[in-house]
């Protein structure tokens, strides 16, 4: 299911061009040559998908504390609903997460950094830009994290969220080089199709997780063996 990263990130890209393609377009021009201004759009992007990555990886610890506990297919099924809920209906989850006090201050430090760095004219902060614009609240990267969570082993979970972000580059991209090269009629048509997507993504992980033995869909799980059981016990004792 990891490729399901690269797909939702590739086919929501609208979506992310709704929201941060302005911040895209507006970004400083600084100096030097036309190579100066693509190395400075892609360290931008590069910034964005080392945060979702980086995100992935609290995603997949996540995932972990609750497969440890010997719910391995709960887990997609849990991932899959959390997907469909964001998609058809964000604000229920969103907002509750917005108005925890910790989040409201790290959210406040991340946009006044945000807003001081995008204001210089070299590569570094617009490195840092790129960073912290990961960091931003989207409903878009929270359905992708509930799909982290579902990820067999943490690197797993690090490269589904990289590979969304790489999913995304394309667009952001052009976007970012060209200006507004995309119709408002084409950002919206695929910006309704994005919840259509991600409920589609979702049944994927639930079937996942409902064991069925379907190949590559809802293969079965194989049980671990004794051996295997007392190896992951030895490695967690040290």
């Amino acid at each position: 299911m990891v490729w399901a990263g690269f797909l939702m990130g590739l086919l929501g890209s609208f979506h992310c061009l709704g929201m941060c393609g302005p911040i895209a377009v507006a970004l400083p021009v600084g100096k030097g040559s036309g190579w100066h201004f693509v190395t400075g759009r892609l360290l931008y992007n590069g910034g964005r998908i080392i945060t979702y990555a980086g995100l992935g990886l609290l995603a997949g610890a996540f995932g972990q504390s609750l497969q440890l506990v010997g719910v391995q297919q709960l887990v997609s099924i849990i991932a899959g609903v959390l997907i469909f809920i964001l998609a058809v209906m964000p604000a229920l989850i969103s907002r509750p997460l917005g108005n925890i006090s910790f989040i409201q201050k790290i959210l406040l430090w991340v946009r006044k950094t945000f807003a001081r760095y995008y204001q210089k004219q070299n590569m570094f902060a617009l490195l840092v830009v790129g960073l912290l614009n990961g960091l931003l609240p989207c409903g878009f990267v929270y359905i992708a994290l509930a799909g982290a969570i579902a990820m067999k082993t943490l690197p797993l979970a690090m490269t589904y969220m990289a590979l969304f972000g790489l999913g995304t580059l394309p667009l952001m991209l052009l976007v970012s080089l060209s200006g507004k090269l995309i119709k408002p009629q084409t950002r919206f048509f695929f910006k309704k199709a994005v919840p259509y997507m991600a409920c589609v993504i979702a049944c994927l992980f639930i079937l996942r997780g409902l064991n069925l033995g379907i190949p590559y869909v809802s293969p079965k799980a194989q049980a671990a063996t004794p051996h295997h059981q007392a190896s992951l016990a030895c490695c967690h004792k040290k």
